[in-house]
């Protein structure tokens, strides 16, 4: 066969696109369980950070189980869906796109050193694409302990900043309930008059630089799936008063 012809040339370019396909498809598929455990570890990582518990990956497994007490799938009216396991079967970029009566909201449930924090997954969406996190509620169902965002495609150095552990660090100890109860979330505000964030009652955080829209999606995002928990925490709420006027009838 003449090597310097077309047929050759175009012969052996299809022989090699055959080959490469082949070898990353295998390699891609050799890859997939272990890809697919690897988020399943990052994803408790992320859990944990929001309650301060900062873990290398290999190890997110014992501490998510030493510390997640109840993993809980939600209805919209506040009760458990026993049947839909809330960390396996819940992908929340699929349910944000159902009809809320059907969507389910998983929720997270610590104790650490006899302390209970809630955990509530995020999503909603930025600038470009998808943005997601963790957030988490102390004991009164209000303050938060600690906050973890990620994102799809944000601009490196404006709306990637959500990543960074200054601007999460500024949601420590704000309150997403107003006092009468009106759910607030928190605000990423560019007229923020707390820029040192002393204020923890304001419902607001400092902006990030150039960031607008970004910003706003992490507003949205908090308030937005917040929302749908409210029933369940009332229902904690009722509970617990009503095992107290109990306790003291007793």
């Amino acid at each position: 066969m003449n090597r310097d012809s077309n047929a050759y040339t175009f012969g052996f370019a299809a022989v090699m696109v055959v080959v490469v396909a082949s070898v990353l498809a295998f390699a891609a598929t050799s890859l997939q369980d272990l890809q697919a455990e690897n988020v399943r570890k990052e994803k408790m990582q992320n859990i944990l950070a929001t309650i301060g518990i900062e873990i290398d990956r290999e190890a997110a497994e014992g501490k998510f189980n030493e510390y997640i007490e109840s993993q809980l799938s939600l209805r919209k009216d506040g009760s458990i869906d026993p049947q839909v396991d809330a960390f396996s079967d819940i992908k929340l970029a699929i349910e944000v796109k159902k009809d809320v009566d059907e969507q389910r909201f998983p929720l997270y449930v610590a104790n650490v050193e006899n302390e209970k924090y809630y955990i509530i997954p995020l999503r909603g969406a930025g600038l470009w694409d998808a943005i997601w996190g963790y957030i988490s509620l102390k004991s009164d169902q209000n303050t938060i302990k600690g906050i973890v965002f990620d994102h799809k495609a944000e601009t490196a150095g404006l709306g990637a900043e959500i990543t960074t552990q200054w601007f999460q660090d500024r949601f420590i100890d704000e309150k997403v309930f107003a006092q009468d109860g009106t759910l607030k979330g928190i605000a990423v505000s560019k007229t923020n008059n707390d820029p040192n964030n002393l204020d923890k009652d304001d419902h607001e955080v400092d902006a990030i630089s150039g960031a607008t829209i970004t910003g706003d999606g992490v507003t949205d995002m908090i308030i937005e799936r917040m929302q749908y928990y409210i029933p369940y925490f009332q229902k904690e709420k009722e509970t617990a008063t009503a095992l107290n006027d109990l306790s003291y009838v007793q």
